[in-house]
């Protein structure tokens, strides 16, 4: 039984990433964590974070080899729950499949809801039609891919199930680098949650440039860590009771409207 904590710390990679490369993805990675200068008790990784967004589903892998091995490995190593999306072949359907691994080797995982249709996602995979919250060390927490945060409906905090932390995988151009930013606050404001924003840096293949702009945002929208745009790792440490006295102080949540999602 994990414990509950009142203050959880974060780990934010913000990487460049090797094109279609997984041996070197997976190296420069482990490296990168075995740096962090404390414990933490979640690693959040880029979409896509051992191959770039490559519509090359000729790498996609099935559940349980190499990517899933080595986020169990890093998981146990780090006592920490990892978060990261990558290409997956389930069943001869392909999906960017956000998975969430825990220290003793079990994962939950959801697959990207909102494929990006402008860079022919929706050609090479298919779309998720369940959201996933899951609870680690006493906090809820939602995780979600890239596109995702364009859609506000699908991420949206219910009063009747409230998560904590929003977290958002992400390869996000600069081209749209405001969009990040300012949506990233909006999620954080409209649900009154902690949100986090891990995206990557460096160039890809498809002559696209991201400059990161990863950040850790409280329940106002205020930045907790912003990551700026080389290779970094950061780690926040996040508050439930500040979280809880917010909510209370300030209930909007229960005013929200009521709605269904239909996949």
């Amino acid at each position: 039984m994990e414990e509950n904590k009142e203050i959880l710390s974060i780990a934010l990679v913000q990487a460049d990433l090797h094109w279609e490369n997984v041996t070197a993805n997976l190296a420069s990675f482990e490296e990168k964590l075995a740096a962090l200068p404390e414990p933490v008790d979640v690693i959040v990784l880029p979409e896509m974070f051992n191959t770039g967004f490559t519509m090359n589903t000729a790498l996609a892998e099935p559940m349980n080899l190499t990517t899933t091995r080595w986020m169990k490995q890093i998981a146990k190593q780090h006592n920490a729950l990892v978060l990261g999306s990558f290409a997956v072949n389930d069943g001869g359907s392909f999906f960017n499949r956000l998975l969430c691994v825990r220290p003793d080797e079990t994962y939950a995982h959801s697959d990207k809801r909102h494929l990006f249709t402008m860079g022919e996602e929706s050609k090479h995979y298919t779309a998720g039609n369940t959201r996933l919250t899951l609870e680690w060390r006493g906090w809820k927490l939602c995780p979600l891919v890239c596109y995702d945060l364009r859609f506000p409906v699908w991420s949206r905090n219910l009063h009747s199930d409230p998560y904590d932390i929003l977290l958002y995988v992400a390869n996000w151009p600069t081209r749209r680098a405001h969009a990040w930013s300012t949506l990233l606050q909006a999620r954080a404001i409209e649900n009154q949650c902690y949100v986090v924003g891990v995206n990557r840096v460096g160039a890809d293949e498809n002559g696209l440039e991201y400059r990161g702009d990863s950040v850790a945002l409280d329940y106002l929208g205020e930045p907790m860590a912003l990551l700026g745009s080389h290779e970094t790792e950061k780690i926040v440490h996040i508050s439930k009771t500040d979280l809880a006295a917010y909510r209370k102080s300030f209930p909007a949540l229960p005013d929200a409207d009521d709605f269904e999602i239909r996949c």
